[in-house]
């Protein structure tokens, strides 16, 4: 007889036997149904999420329940099928980090963006993850197990997959919304029509010291014409020109952002952006030029439906490119500069060209002067709101009469150009706070 068998057979005098334990001192959960458990757990804080996935089998299971994105970093873990198996009710999955193989002794830790790897010490090639990517075959593999797992997939994030994986994937998950391809090619956006719900896209093609990939006007063309429900549009590290934009903006009629990251595209891409006829929000970011031939004025049409004008670290030298720009979005109401360099007072003047503007930001624009703000700015007679940051050759004794009057009825103001500015002892005297309609919020930063 065990130890075990003794003591319960023959218990102390102070100790109970098994079978009459208090029924306090046994699991009371276990009279939960599993959805009454899962609705009580989803009251638990997110920081307690790791603690109650370790208190049973069965908490284990249901937190896995709950969980609805997840960025994988084990590739064995989706073949194996444990992904879908331990997370059933996954909507949201980022695959990027997983599909990476690191090499041995990687002791080096790089991140850029969403993606991190590791890298060997000895490594002397700067296309890093191009040498430690999964196979194509492999992640497609990967892309049929996920796809098979019968979870209500409507976000993907995943790098170097091929047409077929992408097939795979469309074929048993109908619902999905949006995707994001890293290392996209002309091939791959080949199948992209099997898509049939997509509303939101990010394609990137090449990024410098990672990896490198083209995107040019036929897989645009492939895009345009089979994604004609999409809403949202990130292009980064692509090439292509008029042509391929054109496409996009002709078929999907319904798009209404559109956002350009670090663009490889030729001269005269600026004048397709006319042919949307949807679009509310372009957004130019890390990009070393605009356009550096947008081609005859006779071209650039104004789009009808925009709103924002969005340029972040962007260099913005290039004079023709700004005009192109500018006379594009001439209908925008927001239009926002954030640490962009090249714009200089000359290049700011195009800024004329719009018609509608409520709000302006400005932000790291430090060769801009107040002469040049003051230029464009009194020519804007739907003004409403402004913000000025970190904008160093904008000083407050240089403001002008005429805009300390437009200040005043602005129904908000943020003013920080540098760490000196001191607006409102500059502009004592000014009447700021006492014209404009008295539902006018004033709201000045020092």
């Amino acid at each position: 007889m065990s130890e075990f068998d003794k003591h319960v057979r023959n218990p102390s005098k102070n100790e109970k036997p098994f079978n009459e334990i208090e029924s306090s001192e046994i699991d009371s959960t276990l009279s939960l149904s599993d959805s009454l458990l899962l609705k009580i757990l989803e009251k638990l804080p997110e920081s307690q999420s790791n603690d109650v996935s370790l208190v049973c089998k069965r908490w284990l299971n249901l937190q896995g329940r709950r969980l609805r994105s997840l960025k994988v970093l084990d590739f064995d873990f989706v073949l194996s099928e444990r992904l879908t198996t331990r997370f059933p009710k996954l909507t949201h999955v980022d695959l990027v980090n997983a599909c990476m193989n690191p090499p041995p002794n990687s002791g080096i830790l790089l991140c850029h963006k969403s993606i991190c790897m590791h890298l060997s010490s000895e490594s002397s090639n700067w296309e890093f993850l191009e040498e430690n990517l999964l196979r194509s075959d492999v992640i497609d593999r990967g892309l049929s197990v996920l796809s098979r797992g019968n979870c209500d997939l409507l976000k993907l994030v995943v790098i170097n997959a091929t047409e077929l994986g992408l097939l795979s994937l469309a074929e048993d998950c109908s619902d999905l919304q949006e995707l994001e391809l890293h290392k996209c090619n002309d091939n791959l956006l080949h199948g992209i029509a099997a898509c049939k719900n997509l509303r939101g896209l990010r394609l990137v093609g090449s990024v410098d010291g990672l990896y490198s990939s083209s995107v040019s006007d036929i897989g645009l063309t492939f895009l345009a014409q089979g994604c004609r429900s999409l809403v949202k549009l990130e292009l980064s590290g692509c090439e292509g020109s008029f042509d391929g934009i054109k496409a996009i903006g002709q078929c999907c009629e319904v798009l209404d952002e559109l956002t350009i990251v670090d663009h490889r595209m030729d001269d005269g891409w600026i004048a397709a952006v006319s042919y949307f006829e949807s679009l509310k929000i372009l957004r130019i970011s890390s990009c070393r030029k605009i356009d550096a031939s947008p081609g005859p004025e006779k071209l650039l049409r104004s789009c009808p439906a925009m709103e924002s004008l969005q340029l972040k670290r962007c260099c913005l030298n290039d004079k023709e490119g700004m005009r192109a720009l500018f006379k594009v979005c001439d209908g925008a109401t927001e239009v926002s500069i954030q640490d962009c360099w090249g714009l200089s007072d000359d290049s700011f003047s195009l800024a004329k060209a719009f018609r509608r503007v409520r709000f302006l930001s400005l932000e790291g624009c430090s060769v801009l002067t107040s002469g040049g703000l003051e230029s464009v700015i009194l020519h804007w007679e739907e003004l409403e709101s402004m913000r000025v940051v970190s904008c160093k050759s904008i000083k407050d004794s240089e403001i002008s009469p005429a805009l300390s009057s437009l200040f005043s009825l602005l129904k908000e103001l943020t003013w920080r150009p540098d760490t000196r500015s001191h607006l409102s002892s500059s502009l004592e005297g000014a009447g700021i706070g006492k014209r404009g309609s008295k539902f006018f919020k004033k709201s000045v930063l020092h």
